[in-house]
């Protein structure tokens, strides 16, 4: 199929007008929400929980000096309650490793309602900042805005933002500023299973500075962390990881069908727990080698950090749709090649049913942000390949 041809500065412009409109649209939302008594504040006027409430919580429990109380449940729901002033029905359990410690202390040091909102007015920037450096140009900071996981995360006080952030700042800048690169990789150990691929694939790529300086960032702050909230907490936190692992993954407490992983996708079809495991260390494996031939290969860096991107979501089996905010980094480097050398029609196609597919997560219960991860995949793929295929087409210019 053939579509009008275009010019890159008006593929741009494009792209933002279409951010903008779908930003705006969530504006809407968000507003609406917090009308309702939806999201923020309930209409009579009290702090509503979401998942922000476990960062504040763990953060207070750090600052009353007792850090390691946060991988408690009991004693952390207790401190959730004390949060927002109320009772409610859910748990939202500290995971974390003590390192973040250090941010859940900054913002417990304000009242919860106005550190959650901090949060997210901290952590947006950052993740807009770091896409606009991918696509080399202000439409960045549009897509950024636009993108559909962006609305989830802020209405689940996620860090959704702060992954995003860090993955997309290690890819900007790993080319011409790998000194920073390993800064972002480093303080991404706050959440280390979207790190699983980073280390294996960067040394097939000989990016020997950005490994070192994130391995010395990441000793760092786990020394810190250690001296500034006792040995405890971490023998807390890995004393916690199995009895997190048998309650979110095991028996699927959080709703098997919210994982959109492939081990979360597996298990709520009815799949054992040992099938979804090797489903999902399969993936992973098979990613980690297709992986680092790719970042051996003289591909193009657009197409080898974009298949990274994607690759670390799908290595995970622990992914939410807030997590999904990462996407838009694939994407914004597929949207950089396409401005470069014209888009396919099957991106055009593709980004369009991915979007599509997260914004109906809260009406399909199924795994669609899976689904649209898997097409991102796809359309890198068919970057990987196109080269190799005589004749092929350059897209639309």
């Amino acid at each position: 199929m053939n579509l009008p041809a275009v010019s890159g500065s008006q593929a741009a412009r494009l792209v933002g007008l279409i951010g903008l409109m779908l930003a705006l649209g969530y504006a809407v939302v968000l507003a609406g929400a917090y009308a309702q008594g939806h999201w923020l504040f309930d209409l009579q006027g009290r702090p509503i929980a979401n998942d922000f409430v476990n960062v504040w919580a763990a953060g207070q429990l750090a600052l009353d000096g007792n850090a390691a109380a946060a991988y408690d449940w009991s004693v952390h729901k207790a401190m959730e309650v004390r949060a927002i002033g109320h009772a409610f029905e859910n748990y939202y359990g500290w995971h974390y490793p003590p390192t973040f410690l250090f941010a859940a202390a900054m913002l417990a040091s304000m009242p919860y309602a106005a550190a959650s909102l901090v949060w997210l007015i901290a952590t947006l920037p950052a993740y807009a900042a770091a896409i606009r450096a991918i696509m080399g140009c202000r439409a960045g900071y549009l897509l950024a805005l636009g993108f559909p996981a962006t609305l989830w995360n802020a209405t689940a006080g996620q860090n959704g933002f702060l992954t995003a952030a860090l993955i997309g700042g290690t890819l900007a800048t790993i080319e011409r500023h790998p000194t920073w690169a390993g800064i972002f990789l480093g303080l991404l150990t706050y959440k280390p299973h979207f790190g699983l691929l980073f280390p294996v694939v960067l040394i097939a790529g000989k990016c020997w500075r950005a490994i070192g300086v994130a391995a010395a960032v990441a000793i760092a702050m786990a020394t810190l962390s250690w001296l500034a909230f006792g040995a405890a907490t971490w023998e807390a936190f890995f004393g916690g990881l199995s009895t997190t692992s048998q309650a979110v993954l095991g028996e699927g407490r959080a709703d098997l069908y919210r994982l959109q992983s492939l081990f979360g996708f597996v298990r709520a079809h009815g799949g054992s727990e040992a099938f979804a495991w090797s489903m999902q260390a399969a993936m992973a494996l098979a990613l980690a080698g297709v992986l680092c031939r790719l970042w051996r290969s003289r591909a193009p860096f657009e197409i080898k950090a974009a298949a990274l991107a994607v690759g670390a979501l799908l290595a995970t089996p622990y992914l939410y749709i807030y997590d999904l905010v990462l996407l838009a980094v694939p994407v914004a480097f597929l949207i950089r090649i396409g401005l470069a050398r014209g888009f396919l029609t099957s991106e055009i196609f593709g980004l369009s049913a991915a979007g599509a597919l997260l914004l109906s997560y809260p009406y399909v219960k199924t795994h669609v942000g899976l689904a649209a991860t898997l097409i991102v995949a796809g359309l890198v793929a068919q970057r990987v390949l196109l080269p190799a295929r005589p004749g092929a087409p350059r897209g639309l210019q």
